[in-house]
Protein backbone atom coordinates (compact mmCIF):
# COMPACT_ATOMS: atom_id res chain seq x y z
CA UNK A 1 0.00 0.00 0.00
CA UNK A 2 1.05 3.50 -0.76
CA UNK A 3 2.52 4.84 2.53
CA UNK A 4 1.36 8.14 2.24
CA UNK A 5 -2.17 6.59 2.12
CA UNK A 6 -1.44 3.53 4.48
CA UNK A 7 0.25 6.24 7.21
CA UNK A 8 -1.60 9.03 7.22
CA UNK A 9 0.49 11.13 4.97
CA UNK A 10 -2.83 12.30 2.33
CA UNK A 11 -2.43 14.69 -0.06
CA UNK A 12 -6.55 15.62 0.19
CA UNK A 13 -6.84 18.56 2.16
CA UNK A 14 -9.31 19.26 5.07
CA UNK A 15 -12.21 21.67 4.63
CA UNK A 16 -13.31 24.56 6.47
CA UNK A 17 -16.60 24.20 8.48
CA UNK A 18 -17.78 27.40 10.18
CA UNK A 19 -14.46 28.59 11.52
CA UNK A 20 -13.21 24.71 12.04
CA UNK A 21 -10.59 22.85 10.11
CA UNK A 22 -12.66 19.83 9.28
CA UNK A 23 -11.12 17.56 6.65
CA UNK A 24 0.46 -1.90 14.64
CA UNK A 25 1.88 -3.32 15.80
CA UNK A 26 2.04 -6.18 18.19
CA UNK A 27 2.66 -6.09 21.64
CA UNK A 28 3.45 -9.17 23.54
CA UNK A 29 4.24 -8.37 27.33
CA UNK A 30 7.57 -10.15 28.53
CA UNK A 31 8.05 -11.63 32.23
CA UNK A 32 6.29 -9.73 34.96
CA UNK A 33 7.86 -7.01 37.31
CA UNK A 34 6.89 -5.66 40.14
CA UNK A 35 4.68 -2.60 40.26
CA UNK A 36 5.75 0.35 39.71
CA UNK A 37 6.94 3.04 42.93
CA UNK A 38 3.86 5.61 42.57
CA UNK A 39 4.12 9.22 43.79
CA UNK A 40 0.72 11.45 45.17
CA UNK A 41 -0.26 13.53 42.34
CA UNK A 42 0.24 17.10 42.08
CA UNK A 43 -2.74 18.94 43.61
CA UNK A 44 -1.82 21.65 40.81
CA UNK A 45 -3.16 18.97 38.53
CA UNK A 46 -2.11 20.16 34.68
CA UNK A 47 -1.27 23.51 35.49
CA UNK A 48 2.49 22.13 36.98
CA UNK A 49 3.60 20.45 34.18
CA UNK A 50 6.24 18.01 34.08
CA UNK A 51 9.71 18.72 32.34
CA UNK A 52 10.71 16.45 29.72
CA UNK A 53 13.38 13.94 31.20
CA UNK A 54 16.98 15.51 31.25
CA UNK A 55 15.61 19.09 30.01
CA UNK A 56 14.13 22.13 31.55
CA UNK A 57 11.92 21.66 28.84
CA UNK A 58 7.74 21.11 29.42
CA UNK A 59 5.93 19.58 26.28
CA UNK A 60 4.22 22.69 25.42
CA UNK A 61 2.28 25.46 27.76
CA UNK A 62 -0.24 24.33 30.48
CA UNK A 63 -2.68 26.13 28.48
CA UNK A 64 -2.02 23.92 25.15
CA UNK A 65 -4.55 21.78 23.84
CA UNK A 66 -2.48 18.02 24.81
CA UNK A 67 -3.18 19.34 28.38
CA UNK A 68 -6.76 20.32 28.60
CA UNK A 69 -8.93 18.85 30.88
CA UNK A 70 -12.04 17.25 29.34
CA UNK A 71 -13.62 15.49 31.56
CA UNK A 72 -16.65 17.96 31.84
CA UNK A 73 -17.16 18.67 27.99
CA UNK A 74 -20.21 17.45 26.46
CA UNK A 75 -20.68 14.54 24.49
CA UNK A 76 -19.84 15.00 20.42
CA UNK A 77 -22.58 14.55 18.98
CA UNK A 78 -21.36 11.85 16.28
CA UNK A 79 -19.91 10.00 19.29
CA UNK A 80 -22.31 6.95 18.71
CA UNK A 81 -21.99 6.78 15.19
CA UNK A 82 -17.94 7.38 15.46
CA UNK A 83 -17.73 4.22 17.92
CA UNK A 84 -20.02 1.95 15.94
CA UNK A 85 -17.33 2.20 13.27
CA UNK A 86 -14.09 2.08 15.28
CA UNK A 87 -14.24 -1.73 16.12
CA UNK A 88 -16.39 -0.89 19.44
CA UNK A 89 -16.23 -4.71 20.30
CA UNK A 90 -12.67 -4.50 20.60
CA UNK A 91 -9.99 -3.29 24.08
CA UNK A 92 -7.46 -1.06 23.83
CA UNK A 93 -4.13 -2.07 22.95
CA UNK A 94 -1.48 -0.78 24.46
CA UNK A 95 1.33 -0.08 21.55
CA UNK A 96 4.59 0.06 23.32
CA UNK A 97 6.34 -2.27 25.44
CA UNK A 98 9.02 -5.02 26.17
CA UNK A 99 11.23 -5.91 22.49
CA UNK A 100 9.78 -9.14 21.46
CA UNK A 101 11.33 -11.50 18.35
CA UNK A 102 13.72 -10.02 16.21
CA UNK A 103 13.05 -6.60 17.08
CA UNK A 104 16.00 -5.30 18.88
CA UNK A 105 14.97 -2.53 20.81
CA UNK A 106 11.44 -2.42 23.24
CA UNK A 107 8.08 -1.71 21.34
CA UNK A 108 6.90 2.45 20.91
CA UNK A 109 7.73 5.35 19.68
CA UNK A 110 11.00 6.73 21.25
CA UNK A 111 13.00 10.68 21.25
CA UNK A 112 16.44 11.49 21.69
CA UNK A 113 17.33 14.48 23.38
CA UNK A 114 20.22 16.55 22.18
CA UNK A 115 21.88 20.07 22.69
CA UNK A 116 22.66 23.35 20.49
CA UNK A 117 25.96 22.03 19.70
CA UNK A 118 24.33 18.71 18.45
CA UNK A 119 25.23 18.96 14.53
CA UNK A 120 22.96 19.39 12.59
CA UNK A 121 21.90 17.79 8.57
CA UNK A 122 19.94 18.84 5.43
CA UNK A 123 17.20 15.94 4.55
CA UNK A 124 15.55 14.77 1.25
CA UNK A 125 11.75 14.50 1.80
CA UNK A 126 9.02 12.39 -0.19
CA UNK A 127 6.58 15.03 0.62
CA UNK A 128 8.75 18.20 0.97
CA UNK A 129 5.92 20.40 0.19
CA UNK A 130 4.45 20.30 3.01
CA UNK A 131 8.08 19.52 5.37
CA UNK A 132 9.87 22.37 7.34
CA UNK A 133 12.41 22.57 5.24
CA UNK A 134 14.94 23.11 7.87
CA UNK A 135 18.04 21.07 9.02
CA UNK A 136 17.77 18.26 11.08
CA UNK A 137 19.72 17.41 14.40
CA UNK A 138 19.98 13.66 13.26
CA UNK A 139 23.47 11.71 13.68
CA UNK A 140 23.94 8.28 14.59
CA UNK A 141 22.73 8.84 17.93
CA UNK A 142 19.19 9.18 16.39
CA UNK A 143 16.36 6.93 17.89
CA UNK A 144 14.72 5.21 15.17
CA UNK A 145 11.05 3.59 15.80
CA UNK A 146 11.64 -0.44 16.02
CA UNK A 147 15.49 0.31 15.35
CA UNK A 148 18.16 0.79 12.65
CA UNK A 149 16.81 -2.40 10.15
CA UNK A 150 12.99 -1.74 11.22
CA UNK A 151 9.98 -1.38 8.64
CA UNK A 152 7.11 0.58 9.27
CA UNK A 153 6.80 4.24 10.21
CA UNK A 154 10.46 4.55 11.75
CA UNK A 155 9.50 7.68 13.26
CA UNK A 156 12.40 9.75 15.03
CA UNK A 157 11.65 12.14 17.76
CA UNK A 158 14.49 15.13 18.79
CA UNK A 159 14.27 17.77 21.29
CA UNK A 160 16.93 20.04 21.54
CA UNK A 161 17.05 20.94 25.20
CA UNK A 162 18.58 24.04 25.14
CA UNK A 163 16.26 25.78 22.76
CA UNK A 164 13.17 23.64 23.92
CA UNK A 165 12.45 22.53 19.88
CA UNK A 166 11.03 19.50 18.57
CA UNK A 167 11.89 18.27 15.56
CA UNK A 168 10.23 14.76 14.23
CA UNK A 169 10.25 12.88 11.22
CA UNK A 170 8.73 10.22 9.34
CA UNK A 171 10.00 7.23 7.47
CA UNK A 172 13.97 8.13 8.38
CA UNK A 173 16.77 6.59 6.21
CA UNK A 174 20.70 7.48 5.86
CA UNK A 175 21.89 6.01 3.16
CA UNK A 176 26.07 6.66 1.57
CA UNK A 177 23.94 10.15 0.11
CA UNK A 178 22.62 10.98 3.30
CA UNK A 179 19.30 11.38 5.14
CA UNK A 180 15.80 11.24 3.54
CA UNK A 181 12.82 11.17 5.07
CA UNK A 182 9.05 10.93 4.14
CA UNK A 183 7.96 14.24 5.86
CA UNK A 184 9.43 16.37 8.62
CA UNK A 185 8.08 18.70 11.12
CA UNK A 186 9.41 21.17 13.85
CA UNK A 187 7.34 23.26 16.56
CA UNK A 188 8.51 25.25 19.80
CA UNK A 189 7.51 23.79 22.98
CA UNK A 190 7.50 27.11 24.54
CA UNK A 191 5.17 27.94 21.95
CA UNK A 192 1.15 26.91 20.61
CA UNK A 193 1.49 27.63 17.04
CA UNK A 194 0.11 25.29 15.05
CA UNK A 195 1.32 24.00 11.59
CA UNK A 196 -0.20 25.35 8.47
CA UNK A 197 -4.10 24.60 7.63
CA UNK A 198 -3.67 21.42 5.65
CA UNK A 199 0.04 20.15 6.50
CA UNK A 200 0.95 17.08 7.06
CA UNK A 201 3.90 16.18 10.04
CA UNK A 202 5.15 13.13 11.28
CA UNK A 203 1.96 12.13 11.92
CA UNK A 204 -1.41 11.98 9.91
CA UNK A 205 -3.25 14.49 11.57
CA UNK A 206 -0.50 16.94 11.30
CA UNK A 207 0.00 17.21 14.81
CA UNK A 208 2.80 16.57 16.79
CA UNK A 209 3.59 13.10 18.28
CA UNK A 210 5.75 13.64 21.46
CA UNK A 211 2.71 15.31 23.81
CA UNK A 212 0.92 12.30 23.10
CA UNK A 213 3.12 9.73 24.05
CA UNK A 214 2.26 7.68 27.22
CA UNK A 215 5.81 7.84 29.48
CA UNK A 216 7.20 6.29 31.93
CA UNK A 217 8.48 8.47 34.23
CA UNK A 218 5.15 10.55 34.41
CA UNK A 219 3.67 6.84 35.04
CA UNK A 220 5.92 6.82 38.08
CA UNK A 221 5.10 10.32 39.45
CA UNK A 222 1.74 9.04 40.01
CA UNK A 223 0.36 11.98 36.85
CA UNK A 224 0.07 11.96 33.39
CA UNK A 225 -0.65 15.72 32.38
CA UNK A 226 -1.86 15.37 28.76
CA UNK A 227 -4.00 13.26 26.48
CA UNK A 228 -2.67 10.06 24.86
CA UNK A 229 -2.35 9.79 20.84
CA UNK A 230 -4.26 6.70 19.14
CA UNK A 231 -5.10 4.99 15.97
CA UNK A 232 -8.21 3.87 14.13
CA UNK A 233 -8.16 2.26 10.68
CA UNK A 234 -11.28 3.78 8.97
CA UNK A 235 -11.60 7.76 9.06
CA UNK A 236 -13.19 10.81 7.44
CA UNK A 237 -11.69 12.71 4.62
CA UNK A 238 -11.46 15.76 6.91
CA UNK A 239 -10.13 17.09 9.88
CA UNK A 240 -10.98 19.01 13.36
CA UNK A 241 -9.22 21.69 15.26
CA UNK A 242 -6.18 21.28 16.03
CA UNK A 243 -5.25 18.63 13.63
CA UNK A 244 -3.75 20.30 10.52
CA UNK A 245 -4.21 17.32 8.06
CA UNK A 246 -6.43 14.34 7.07
CA UNK A 247 -5.70 11.21 5.36
CA UNK A 248 -9.18 9.48 5.29
CA UNK A 249 -10.92 7.23 3.24
CA UNK A 250 -14.40 7.71 3.79
CA UNK A 251 -16.49 10.75 2.89
CA UNK A 252 -19.67 9.83 5.76
CA UNK A 253 -19.63 11.73 8.93
CA UNK A 254 -19.93 8.51 10.89
CA UNK A 255 -16.46 7.72 10.69
CA UNK A 256 -14.26 9.75 13.09
CA UNK A 257 -12.04 12.61 11.37
CA UNK A 258 -8.32 13.37 12.59
CA UNK A 259 -8.00 15.39 15.99
CA UNK A 260 -11.30 13.59 17.36
CA UNK A 261 -11.00 13.36 21.33
CA UNK A 262 -12.28 10.43 23.45
CA UNK A 263 -12.63 10.72 27.12
CA UNK A 264 -12.87 7.19 29.23
CA UNK A 265 -16.36 7.17 30.82
CA UNK A 266 -17.06 9.32 34.15
CA UNK A 267 -18.72 5.99 35.68
CA UNK A 268 -16.06 3.48 34.46
CA UNK A 269 -14.58 1.95 37.96
CA UNK A 270 -11.24 1.84 37.87
CA UNK A 271 -10.39 1.00 41.70
CA UNK A 272 -9.93 -2.59 41.30
CA UNK A 273 -6.71 -2.01 38.90
CA UNK A 274 -3.31 -1.89 39.74
CA UNK A 275 -2.27 1.53 40.70
CA UNK A 276 0.00 2.75 37.56
CA UNK A 277 -2.76 1.59 35.82
CA UNK A 278 -4.89 4.01 37.63
CA UNK A 279 -2.57 6.58 36.85
CA UNK A 280 -3.07 5.89 33.21
CA UNK A 281 -7.02 5.67 33.56
CA UNK A 282 -7.25 8.65 35.35
CA UNK A 283 -5.35 10.49 32.52
CA UNK A 284 -7.73 9.00 29.84
CA UNK A 285 -10.43 10.25 32.08
CA UNK A 286 -9.00 13.94 32.81
CA UNK A 287 -7.16 14.44 29.31
CA UNK A 288 -8.50 11.49 26.71
CA UNK A 289 -7.18 10.41 23.92
CA UNK A 290 -6.68 11.93 20.62
CA UNK A 291 -7.09 10.59 17.00
CA UNK A 292 -3.54 11.40 15.30
CA UNK A 293 -3.14 8.45 12.68
CA UNK A 294 -4.64 5.81 10.56
CA UNK A 295 -3.11 1.76 11.91
CA UNK A 296 -5.55 -0.76 14.28
CA UNK A 297 -8.23 0.21 16.55
CA UNK A 298 -7.64 1.50 19.66
CA UNK A 299 -3.90 1.33 19.38
CA UNK A 300 -2.79 3.95 21.69
CA UNK A 301 1.19 4.93 22.21
CA UNK A 302 4.15 5.14 24.51
CA UNK A 303 7.60 5.91 24.87
CA UNK A 304 9.90 3.10 23.40
CA UNK A 305 12.47 2.37 26.80
CA UNK A 306 12.57 -0.31 29.00
CA UNK A 307 10.86 -1.02 32.53
CA UNK A 308 7.57 -1.27 31.27
CA UNK A 309 6.07 -3.67 33.38
CA UNK A 310 3.78 -6.71 31.72
CA UNK A 311 1.22 -6.24 34.54
CA UNK A 312 0.18 -2.25 33.80
CA UNK A 313 0.24 -3.71 30.17
CA UNK A 314 -2.01 -6.66 30.73
CA UNK A 315 -4.50 -4.81 32.44
CA UNK A 316 -4.51 -1.84 29.85
CA UNK A 317 -5.24 -4.46 27.11
CA UNK A 318 -8.67 -5.60 29.45
CA UNK A 319 -10.23 -1.92 28.64
CA UNK A 320 -12.78 -1.87 26.72
CA UNK A 321 -13.36 0.76 23.38
CA UNK A 322 -17.03 0.74 24.80
CA UNK A 323 -16.04 2.63 27.82
CA UNK A 324 -15.55 5.86 25.84
CA UNK A 325 -16.98 8.65 24.36
CA UNK A 326 -15.73 11.29 21.95
CA UNK A 327 -16.16 14.47 22.77
CA UNK A 328 -17.11 18.24 22.05
CA UNK A 329 -13.91 20.24 21.66
CA UNK A 330 -15.35 23.57 19.85
CA UNK A 331 -15.44 25.41 23.00
CA UNK A 332 -11.60 25.21 23.80
CA UNK A 333 -10.82 26.92 20.55
CA UNK A 334 -9.46 30.25 20.88
CA UNK A 335 -7.69 30.51 17.80
CA UNK A 336 -7.45 28.55 14.43
CA UNK A 337 -4.06 28.83 13.81
CA UNK A 338 -3.22 28.29 17.71
CA UNK A 339 -3.60 25.20 20.01
CA UNK A 340 -4.30 27.93 22.85
CA UNK A 341 -7.47 26.12 24.48
CA UNK A 342 -10.41 29.08 26.59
Amino acid sequence: MHPRLARGKSAVAGADNEGMQLSTRRLVAATAVLALPLAAPSSAGAQTLRHLPHTQCTVFPANNYWHADISKLPVNKHSRAWLRHMSPSTRLHPDFGPSYGAQPVPYGIPYTVVSNSHAKVHVRFTYASESDRVRYPLGPDSKIEGGRNAGGDRHVLIVNKDTCRLYELFDVHHTARGWTAGSGATWSLTSNKLRPADWTSADAAGLPILPGLLRLDEVKAGHVDHAIRFTTNLTQRRYIWPARHQAGSQDSNRYPPMGARFRLKAGFHIGRYRKDTQVVLRAMKHYGLVLADNGSPWYFQGTSEKGWPSGLLDELKTIPASAFVAVDTSSLRKSRNSAAVR
